[in-house]
């Protein structure tokens, strides 16, 4: 297939930008990259006349993709931080492993419309949360254990994988709810991030392989080119996302998560 140089470089020139961004926000609020990746994802497959059918989806898969190599980078910098609760990932990771493999499942069973309305919806409501919450809000000062929390780590798993982003989406909120320190909720975030990664960009790859309407360059639901284009830059960028966490309030992180997170969810819902 030939390619015009001239007409790929501003859509290569977006998604490198794109992928920087992402990996600032992977680094600084645990959330993947994802949150910004699949938007704009979705608009720049619009660009380009991909068939709705399969848009959604193969944003949610490409940026999964990308998000196994951010949230390893990510993760490895907070560890080093001593910002990654290793004994909750022991406790919820076969759990938010098992969600993610859900999701997969659930996310090729419904249209792309709908995959489009759960992340706005999902996205808006933890925004809200985050927006309109005050800084120490509580419901409790631990976390659930038992049946409880392996609930938890499924759900998240499953909603992330869906909606094509890392752990901090819906993690950093939750932990924060239950008395998890920010900057320690952001780092264990960001080890679940790649928890919920890993197998859901598998299952999208075997969930999407042979379908017909996906553009060249694609295994199943991920785009190569989308993810030689963005994972290098989210995986290079992570790090400075790591550092300006670390210099930043509580309460600014709160308010930059929740600010990012209402912008998206309504550029999602009015698609």
């Amino acid at each position: 297939m030939e390619f015009d140089l001239m007409a790929i470089l501003p859509l290569a020139v977006i998604l490198a930008g794109t992928g920087c961004i992402a990996g600032v926000l992977a680094g600084l609020l645990g959330v993947g990259g994802g949150i910004i990746v699949v938007p704009v994802l979705f608009t720049m497959l619009g660009f380009i006349d991909i068939d709705m059918a399969v848009r959604m989806h193969l944003a949610v898969g490409t940026s999964l993709a990308s998000i196994v190599l951010t949230s390893f980078v990510s993760a490895r910098a907070h560890h080093k931080r001593s910002a990654v609760d290793v004994a909750l990932l022991k406790s919820w990771g076969v759990w938010i492993f098992a969600g993610s493999i859900a999701g997969v499942l659930i996310a090729n069973a419904i249209s792309g419309g709908a995959l489009t309305t759960v992340f706005g919806v999902v996205a808006l409501a933890v925004a809200l949360y985050m927006a309109l919450t005050p800084p120490d809000f509580r419901l409790r000062d631990r976390l659930p254990s038992g049946i409880a929390g392996w609930a938890s780590g499924f759900s998240i798993g499953g909603l992330s994988a869906m909606m094509g982003i890392g752990g901090g989406t819906l993690c950093v909120p939750y932990f924060n709810a239950f008395g998890f320190p920010v900057h320690r909720a952001v780092g264990t975030a960001a080890a679940i991030g790649l928890i919920i990664a890993t197998p859901a960009a598998i299952g999208f790859i075997v969930t999407g392989w042979g379908i017909p309407a996906l553009p060249q360059a694609s295994l199943g639901h991920v785009n190569l080119l989308g993810l030689a284009l963005i994972a290098p830059f989210t995986t290079l960028f992570a790090p400075f996302g790591v550092k300006l966490a670390h210099l930043l309030s509580p309460k600014l992180l709160k308010r930059a998560f929740a600010f990012f997170l209402f912008v998206t969810a309504i550029k999602m819902l009015v698609l």
